[in-house]
This record gives structure tokens, sequence and C-alpha cells, in this order.
């Protein structure tokens, strides 16, 4: 294993080493938060790539390929269907706002009322994704240096916090870069024609397995669905994935760039649903579908293929680990503290203070409160439901809602966030944390008060409206002066 540690630990040195080199770069709150809203094409391209494809996608990806076969690609593959969807439809129109978080657009859009309650909810979300990747190190730790749990979450995760804190989105954007070429190269590359081979080719997976495992809707439809409502519609609001759309460089780089990055989620997509296929073919009896990954790895690959394949791992884990990082810690600050110690800036402005001082702070604050949640948290699969769950729940409406309807309103969007929120609170309580019912009723509560309430209370006021149509044009360079309201929403 030495050579397969060499590989590893030059990985991480050089995760450290460009977070040293972000730092240089970032002198702004506009560099370190955003990368300077400058990434071109190619860098805009992977480092979506790389954010959106974590540990569940890659681990969790072959898992679901182990347990159903081919089927079990939809759940990544919704998420490549949803940042298409971003893409092609709301990148554009986003990237020209000029802010810095979801709850800065609900801000400009029901003029200047968006408030605390859409923050929070998007904090809890963002601070429950970083958790659950920071725990996925404890699988990968495990497997190459045979550690237990908590040392291996405290190592991945202080990595990532370090080179976060020092340079903030240049340094993630560098590392992310990075990550996305190790795992398109230790994935789809190595893993992917190692692993069918190993199997015996495609003729032998069929001999071997139930013709389900070949049936591309064998996970069930209901499944599909749920995986539709909860990641295709996650990856349109939430703040890890708009603060990446901020970086670009211009609407056309947000579009293209992310529609090349959407594209790739589902060849990744395949490739996890393919490679947990052949593994069952040659481990039919492991006791849990998510060790399938591993357990190719460590017994199927060469020495240093190995290392580079678990370096991929890795990088999946990191890349949306940082990225949750900087947007829970973007928004608690920006969204939350700003708000409750009276000093918010216009609509995403530069603060007399030093901006990249206090959010490198916030960004080492939330990465440790990651960390000690990952040790005591077990349960990882109900944590990222809930999350999602009071996401798409509470947010996806107002949102949407916001940019293809104009008689929407500040008092239908509140209405649509608590209603929502409680709706799949009270449901999954009722129901339980892993049912469907509590997204698919939340989502129709949350719809039907907005339009009723947006109906019955005046339109947006005339101004406010005006304002928001420039900006989404692209026709302000400067933020816009419509004032949070010092109470919110």
């Amino acid at each position: 294993m030495a050579v397969d540690y060499a590989v590893i630990v030059v990985y991480l040195a050089g995760m450290l080493a460009m977070g040293w080199w972000g730092m240089r770069r970032a002198k702004s709150k506009s560099e370190f938060l955003v990368a300077g809203r400058r990434l071109g094409p190619g860098m805009y391209s992977g480092t979506m790539a790389a954010i959106v494809l974590g540990g569940a996608s890659t681990i969790g990806g072959v898992g679901l390929g182990y347990q159903y076969g081919l089927s079990g690609a939809w759940m990544v593959f919704t998420i490549g269907l949803g940042l298409l969807a971003l893409s092609v439809f709301f990148s554009a129109r986003i990237a020209r706002l000029k802010v810095y978080t979801v709850s800065e657009m609900l801000d400009l859009r029901y003029g200047g009322r968006a408030g605390i309650i859409s923050g929070v909810v998007m904090w809890a979300y963002t601070l429950m994704l970083a958790v659950t990747s920071t725990i996925a190190y404890a699988t990968i730790f495990d497997v190459l240096f045979d550690v237990n749990r908590t040392v291996a979450i405290v190592l991945g995760g202080a990595i990532v916090v370090a080179y976060s804190t020092l340079g903030g989105m240049w340094s993630i954007t560098l590392t992310d870069m990075v990550q996305f070429v190790v795992k398109t190269i230790g994935v789809l590359l190595l893993l992917l024609p190692i692993a069918v081979v190993k199997a015996g080719g495609f003729s032998e997976m069929k001999a071997q397995l139930p013709t389900e495992y070949f049936d591309p809707l064998g996970i069930g439809g209901e499944t599909i669905f749920t995986y539709v409502l909860i990641y295709t519609f996650g990856m349109l609001i939430g703040q890890d994935i708009w603060q990446r759309v901020f970086t670009a460089r211009s609407d056309t780089t947000a579009r293209w760039g992310g529609t090349v990055a959407g594209t790739y989620c589902l060849v990744y997509a395949i490739a996890g649903a393919v490679i947990g296929t052949a593994a069952k073919v040659m481990y039919p009896n492991l006791s849990s579908a998510d060790a399938a990954f591993a357990t190719i790895v460590k017994d199927e690959l060469p020495v240093g293929v190995r290392g580079l394949v678990l370096a991929a791992a890795l990088a999946a884990v990191m890349s949306t680990s940082s990225g949750a990082l900087i947007a829970c810690a973007t928004v608690a600050n920006n969204d939350i503290w700003s708000r409750l110690r009276g000093a918010v800036g216009r609509g995403g402005g530069e603060e007399p203070h030093d901006e990249v001082k206090g959010n490198r702070i916030f960004i080492l604050i939330m990465g440790i409160g990651v960390i000690l949640i990952a040790i005591a948290l077990n349960d990882v699969v109900e944590a990222l439901t809930v999350a999602y769950n009071l996401l798409v729940g509470g947010l996806l409406v107002p949102i949407i809602g916001g940019l293809l309807w104009r008689r929407g309103t500040a008092a239908g969007a509140l209405s649509a966030v608590c209603v929502g929120g409680v709706a799949v609170i009270g449901l999954m309580a009722h129901y339980g944390i892993l049912a469907n019912q509590p997204i698919y009723y939340g989502l129709l509560a949350s719809l039907a008060v907005y339009v009723v309430v947006s109906l019955a209370t005046p339109p947006t006021d005339a101004v406010v409206l005006d304002a928001w149509r420039e900006r989404l044009a692209g026709r302000e360079s400067s933020p816009s002066d419509v004032q949070p309201s010092p109470s919110g929403v």
C-alpha cells in the first residue's frame, strides 16, 4: 500500500497548497465568495461538475448499481437533469443578478423582505449537506489507513476547512478543478473499464444477474419521481449550486458551461451504476451495498491505480464538502448574522469593515461545527433527507415563482416558505423521515398558498419589479438599491 499512500498524501498536500495559493488572490469579498465572477467555460464546467458529484454520487451511486443494476443510475441522473435545467433555463438570469446568496435574490424580487427565515432554511440545508459529506471521509480513510471514524472525520474535515478558510472560493475552485480531473481519470477511465473486465464483460454480467438488473426502470417509477422532486428541483435552488453560478464570467458561460457539466453528470451516473452492477457479479453477498465501491477498489485494482481511484473518491467528497461549507458560511454571515446585527449591505455590496476576514472567520466557525456534528451524527441518510425536504418544500416555490411569475408577492413567498416547511416537518413526523409523502404534499401546500396569498395581496411595487427586470437583463452593473427590511420575512 506504500505507493497508494504516497498518491493520497501528495493529493492532500496539493489541496493545502491550492488553499495557500488561493489566499493570495482572495483580496475582496467578490474574490473570496465568488472567485471575482471571472471563471471561463472550461474551469466553470469542471468545478460545477465537481461540486454536484460528491460522495453520495460516487460511493452511493455505485451502491445503488449494486442493489438495483443499471436503474441505480437514476439518483445521479436526476442530479444531472437538474443541473441541465438550471443551466438552460435559469443560470443566465441568475448570473446577471450579481448577488451572493439566494436570499439576496429573494430580497431583490420581493422588495427587500425575503429575510432571515429563508436564510435559516438555506443555512440548515447547506449545513447538513456539509455534515453528510464530511461523514463520508470515515469510509474512505478507513479503507486507506484503517483509522477509526472520529480520526477520519477530523483528518478529512480539517483539510477541507483549512483550504476553504485560507482562500475561499478561489481555493475551492482550484481544488475542485483538480478533483474533477482526478475523478474523471479515476472513476471513468480506470475503475469503469477495469470493473467490467473483471466481471467478465457485459455478456457475463447479463448471464449472472437477474434480468431486472438491466431494466432502466427497475428501481421503480415512484422512486424515480421522488428523485426528480428532491434532486432535480434541489439543483435549481441550492445555495451551493447558485454560488457556483455566481462565479461565471458571463451569462453565456453559465449557460453553456453548466450544460456541459450536466451532461457529464449523466455519463457519471451511468458509469456508477455499471460499476455497481459489475461488483454484484464479483461480490454477490456483500453485507452493505455502499461497501461495493471500497471492496472493488481494494481487491481488484493494481497498486498505484488503487491509490488514484481512492483519491478520486476522496476528491468527490471534498468537492461537495467544501462547496457546502462556503455556502453555509456565506448564508450564515450575509443572510443571518448581518441582518441580526443591523448592518446589511445593499444587495450584495461591499461593507466598510473587512469582508474577507469576516467571511473567513465564518468558514472556520462553520467548519468546526460541521466536524463536531459529523462526529456525533449517526444516521446520515435521514439527516440529508430532512435537509433536502426542507429546502425543496420551503424554498422551491417562492424562488421559481419569483423568477417566472410577475404576480408573486412577498406575502405569498413568506406564506409558501412557512407553510411548505411546516407541512414537510409535520408529514415527516407522521409518515416517517424517509417517506415520499412529505415532499409530495409539502410542495403542493407551498404552491397553493403561494398562489392564493399572492393573488389576495397587493402586487409587488412597480419600482421593485422594474429594478428586478433591469438586473435580470444585466443592465445594472452595481448592486440594487433595494434595502432589505430590518425585520425581514
